[in-house]
């Protein structure tokens, strides 16, 4: 992993993210994203995932690169704006590590082939 600081850098750019809510959207990328509100987040992080898929299938890595740490930028977003703080996603992630993802599927409900909740 290319992060050599004691904290992670998603840590890092959510404490960066959470920073910018009420600030000033003429200026703040992020300050507009959150005044725009749940919606326009969530259409940003559906773009993003696209892009990403896209890269993957036709473009090179770096351009894959590119994209995954845009989608991870409005992820977090997504996230700080829903109150989600990342260290639940972590725990969860934490807890599926060595559990096989077949039996995860069928803990949680899900299906081959589709998914229900």
């Amino acid at each position: 992993m290319a992060d050599s600081g004691e904290t992670h850098i998603l840590d890092r750019l959510a404490a960066v993210i959470e920073s910018r809510r009420g600030g000033d959207p003429e200026t703040s990328h992020t300050a507009r994203l959150f005044a725009k509100g749940p919606e326009k987040i969530a259409q940003k992080v559906g773009e993003e995932a696209v892009e990403t898929v896209i890269a993957r299938l036709a473009q090179g890595k770096a351009a894959l690169a590119e994209e995954s740490a845009d989608l991870l930028y409005h992820l977090l977003v997504l996230w700080a704006d829903a109150g989600l703080d990342p260290d639940e996603v972590w725990t969860v992630l934490e807890t599926r590590a060595g559990t096989s993802g077949v039996e995860e599927k069928r803990r949680r409900g899900r299906v081959e082939g589709g998914a229900r909740e």
